[in-house]
Parts: structure tokens; C-alpha cells; sequence
């Protein structure tokens, strides 16, 4: 934490802790704010305070005991919004296990999530209502109670039960808000995002999320005055963390209007700090250099980012006075970011911060609650994140020549296993350490580097390993490309012969502006002409030697993340 912005940070144990905390300290501050819409150009805000948000969780709580709901299993699914927390939190608060899911799953993978998580109930968004309607149809899940978010003729709705809660709250009924928290018991049942094969079950406890709120309390500088926009999705751990870290601080938290009103609602809702994965950081960045550019300021900026750091070296920040236009341009008062769940780009990172917005990226997994690792005042280094968390160890195993090896890590937010799956939590889970499968080393300072994915890396058959990510990184940085994914391309004859290729998605709108005569076949030239130039900066056994163009976008999970089994397959036309 910055060593100017001191605050007084209580141990918590449950998320029970953390609600009430924030209701004694900042009952009367905003916690959420709402837009209504009344047609498609007018709109009303309202404010919820803290106070009114415990009231909420309370009132619906009530209302889900009411149903037979306690001890049970409660589905929620729709987009980042105010009901959303208030059923995750009434779920918690009450025993009940939540279960987030994914807004955009199939409908063959929302069902099989609710089969295997023996769902019993499921709180869900007006856009999902077809989908739902068709589940209840079928009857293959064990649910019973279908609640809608908004007020549908055929399902019983979110407001509906808050006020069954609200009476019998008045009736004299304690019985959830008397509710005592089992610390360690399953109360969080969430689905990995499945980048490499069928999405797993993680089993987290409400020590393992509080006890990783109280760690980045220590870590980050959130203060009570600043304004979120959640814009990572709630099912998510990160989001849901995340969200419960912001509530913890006691911040204002606002709502997206979606990406392509990223800079609009940053300047409608005075933003000060933003969580999100590195490409929606980059895409804030890059709409920054974008309007620079538009105009003509590119010079002038560069020369002042050279006197502002003329001056940083004599200990004078002047950064927020001197690029006060950008800063204002998103709203004013934008000064935090926080990124993770992918590799951020460091040349983005460094140019946020020299405009005096700081970033700082972070570590972890879903089995983690998230964060094991994170950049903070004191240890921020671009192309690292940062240092363990202080509740956190973590250790390199079987590290190569140059310090390389597997990350392990143990600490209370290290997740309870798997759910119905003992051998792969048992692959995992040994000692009390968590295997992470990722790839990563400690540097001089003792700053975490990830170095890749163990099932990402390329094992050449002279046994050199290639990290995809390495490459990935500079790749991506040229002009042209929207994204890519570095692979090793099996040989016919021999799968074990593996060719170092890239599958490029190139941007069609760049592509027409800087080459407007080019087809596709002499953009492939001019693209992999500059692949080459990447090469050389690598020994010869790292160079890419195929390249595959594509205007298509890569296949993702919903946090950004590149589904590279998926690709794989439709690569190798399986």
C-alpha cells in the first residue's frame, strides 16, 4: 500500500465480517449506483448506500429461507449488475452456496454446470429467459425455483421475494439474520473457465475469499473515496473478489453500459479505479493514443514524458499536472489500475504510468480465491506481479538453469478441491501446497515472473521449450495485429516433431488504413516480413517458422482469455 494513504485494515474471517464492517464504517456512503432507463434516451439514477445494500441482502436472504432455500445450492447468472451482488451475498451471508455462472455459456454447457453442481435454485437475468424457460421445460435439473432479476409474468421475481423478506423480517423473523457462518465449509462453487478441456468445479470457502480480501487491503491503495466500474464479470472469481475487495473499502461501485461505452462512462461516473483484464486496459490505453494522434500531439506528448521523467529521477512528480488533458479526457479523476488474469503487456503498463495512472498487476487462479501475487507501491517492475501476498508462500519447484520451474503456493485462500473430483484435486493438492501448473521464477528483488503455462509449452524434440507467452507478447505489439496465438505445430509423420507457428488475426480496419491496396496474401508477406524481424531477437531455436492469417477472432472464454484446446482443434481440422 502507498506509504501516504494509511488506513486502519480489520482481520476478517468470513464475508459475513466484511458486509457488516462496511456498514458500520460506511453506512451512509454510496455503494452502488443504478441506472434506470425510462426509453432509450432518458435515464434516472439511483443511489444505494451501504446501509440500504445490507437491508437488501437481508430482506432477500429472508425471502430464499422463506422458500425451503437454506443450506441449498442457488445458481446466479446475468450480467454485472446491483441484484446480482445482492443474491451472491444473500447466498454467503446466509450458508447457502452460491454457484455464478457464465451469462455466456451454450446451452448443452449451462444445463450440464447445473446437473453437475446439483443446483437447486437459480436467480437469472431477462436476457437469459429463453434459455431458462427451456431448462424448466425439460426437467432434467433438480431445480425447483426459478427467480427472475426483473419482473416476468412467468417466473417469481427478485422483487417479489425482497418483500416476502421484508415481511417476515417485520414478523420477527431472526433466522437468517442470526444466521452463524461456517468459516471453512464449501460456500462458493464456481466453474474454471476451461482453456484446455471440460471446465472444473472449485470448492472455496469464505476464509479463503475474506482472507484474500484482507490481504489486498494490505497490498492496494483503495480508498473509501473512489469510484469502481465493474466491468469484470461477477462470475468470474476476479470479478466477484474483486467486487467483494471494493465493498470492504468502502468505494462507490458503478455499472458499464458495455465496452464500446468504456470512455463514456468513464468520464460520466468520474471512474478513479479500474480491475480488468489486460485487454480491456489496453483497449482504455490505446483510445487514449488513438485521440493523441487524431490530434497531433504525439510529439508534444513525447517530449513532455521526457521532462516528467527528468523529473521523477530528482523525486518532483509533476505527471498528473502535465498530462491533466489525458487524465481529464477519461473522466478526470482516473488514477488506479489493477489488471490480471492474463500477462499485461509491459509497454502498457509503463505508459499509464507515466501519464500518472498507476497500474500494477497481479496473480492467482480460481482455486486461489484469486490473488497469490501482486504489484504494490513499493515493488512495481514491468514484466513482473510483483511479490506474494502476506498471507501467501510461494515456492519454484524443479527450477531449470535459469531459475524456471513450476509455481506452488500455500496459504488460507488455497482452494478446498474439486468438486466431485478427488483425482484431479489430488493432482494438485499435495501437502497443503497447490501445484498452479503455470511456469514462472523469482528475480534478483524477489518479484514474481510468469514465465508461461506448463500445458502451453512448446517441448521441442531436441528438448529445447519454448514459452508461447514470450512471443506472443511481441507479436502482438505490431501495428497490424489484433491478436495471436503461438503454438507448436505437430509434423505429420511424427506428432512429437513440433514446429514453432503462429496463428495471426489480423485488423482489418488498420490493415485498410496503412495498406489500402494490399490483399490478404501481400499482407500475409508484409506481416510475416516483420515476424522474421521478431526472430532475430530470439535464438534460432525460439523462431517461429509458420504463420497462419486470419481476419476471425480467436476463441475465447469471457474473460479474454484464448481457448487454446478449441483452437488446436479447429487448427488440426478436428
Amino acid at each position: 500500500m502507498s506509504k501516504n494513504f494509511k488506513k486502519e485494515i480489520k482481520q476478517v474471517n468470513n464475508l459475513k465480517d466484511v458486509i457488516y464492517n462496511s456498514v458500520n464504517n460506511y453506512g451512509n456512503n454510496i455503494a452502488f449506483v443504478i441506472k434506470h432507463w425510462k426509453d432509450r434516451k432518458n435515464f434516472e439514477y439511483e443511489n444505494i448506500t451501504y446501509k440500504r445494500f445490507l437491508e437488501d441482502i437481508n430482506k432477500f436472504g429472508t425471502g430464499l429461507y422463506k422458500k425451503g432455500l437454506k443450506g441449498k445450492k442457488i445458481a446466479i447468472i446475468g450480467k454485472n449488475r446491483y441484484e446480482w451482488v445482492v443474491a451472491h451475498f444473500a447466498n454467503l451471508l446466509g450458508g447457502i452456496v452460491s454457484v455464478p455462472l457464465d451469462k455466456d455459456l451454450q446451452y448443452e454447457e449451462l444445463e450440464s454446470s447445473l446437473i453437475r453442481a446439483k443446483v437447486d435454485a437459480i436467480v437469472f437475468d431477462e436476457k437469459l429467459t429463453e434459455m431458462i424457460s427451456k431448462i424448466r421445460t425439460n426437467e432434467r435439473t433438480n431445480i425447483k425455483d426459478y427467480i427472475s432479476m426483473d419482473n416476468l409474468e412467468s417466473f417469481e421475481s427478485f422483487s417479489a421475494i425482497i418483500e416476502e423478506g421484508k415481511e417476515e423480517i417485520e414478523k420477527g423473523n431472526k433466522e437468517y439474520i442470526e444466521f452463524e457462518i461456517e468459516n471453512d465449509v464449501m460456500n462458493i462453487l464456481l466453474f474454471t473457465s476451461g482453456t484446455t478441456s471440460q471446465s472444473k468445479a472449485v470448492m472455496l470457502s469464505q476464509r479463503n475469499v475474506a482472507s484474500n480480501i484482507y490481504a489486498m487491503q494490505h497490498s492496494q491503495d483503495v480508498r473509501s473515496t473512489d469510484t469502481n466500474i465493474a466491468f469484470l464479470p461477477f462470475h468470474h472469481i476476479f470479478g466477484s473478489t474483486c467486487i467483494a475487495m471494493m465493498i470492504s473499502c468502502g468505494v462507490k461501485t458503478v455499472f458499464p453500459d458495455g465496452l464500446r461505452y468504456i470512455k463514456q462512462n468513464l468520464n460520466e461516473y468520474k471512474v478513479s479505479i479500474f480491475v480488468g483484464v489486460p485487454v480491456l486496459v489496453e483497449a482504455i490505453y490505446k483510445t487514449v493514443m488513438k485521440e493523441i494522434d487524431k490530434q497531433g500531439k504525439t510529439k508534444l506528448i513525447k517530449f513532455a514524458l521526457v521532462i516528467s521523467n527528468l523529473l521523477m529521477k530528482l523525486h518532483i512528480d509533476v505527471r498528473r499536472k502535465l498530462f491533466k488533458q489525458i487524465i481529464n479526457a477519461l473522466g478526470g479523476e482516473f488514477r488506479h489500475i489493477i489488471s490480471g488474469g492474463a500477462p499485461a503487456d509491459p509497454k502498457i503498463s509503463k505508459g499509464f504510468n507515466d501519464f500518472g495512472i498507476k497500474v500494477v498487476q497481479g496473480y492467482g487462479l480460481s482455486e486461489t480465491a484469486p490473488v497469490i501475487a501482486a504489484e504494490n507501491d513499493d515493488n512495481i517492475e514491468f514484466g513482473t506481479v510483483g511479490v506474494p501476498m502476506m498471507n501467501d508462500t510461494i515456492e519454484i519447484v524443479n527450477p531449470d538453469e535459469k531459475g524456471i520451474g513450476e509455481i506452488r503456493v500455500k496459504g488460507p485462500n488455497v482452494f478446498l478441491g474439486y468438486y466431485e473430483m478427488p483425482e484431479k484435486t489430488a493432482e494438485v493438492l499435495k501437502d497443503g501446497w497447490l501445484y498452479t501448473g503455470d511456469l514462472g521464477c523469482f528475480n534478483k528483488r524477489g518479484r514474481l515472473i510468469i514465465t508461461g503455462r506448463d500445458k502451453n509449452l512448446i517441448v521441442l524434440k531436441n528438448g529445447k521449450k519454448v514459452f508461447p507467452e514470450e512471443l506472443e507478447l511481441l507479436v502482438n505489439r505490431l501495428d497490424v495485429v489484433e491478436e495471436c496465438m503461438v503454438f507448436g505445430m505437430p509434423d505429420e509423420k511424427d506428432k512429437n516433431d513440433l514446429t514453432v507457428s503462429v496463428k495471426v488475426v489480423y485488423n482489418k480496419d488498420i490493415a485498410k488504413e496503412k495498406y489500402p491496396n494490399a490483399k490478404e496474401d501481400e499482407l500475409y508477406k508484409i506481416i510475416w516480413e516483420q515476424v522474421k524481424e521478431i526472430n532475430k531477437t530470439f535464438p534460432k531455436y525460439k523462431h517461429i517458422q509458420k504463420m497462419i492469417l486470419t481476419d476471425q477472432e480467436l476463441i475465447k472464454t469471457t474473460t479474454k482469455k484464448v481457448k487454446r484446446f478449441e483452437e488446436m482443434k479447429l487448427i488440426l481440422g478436428k
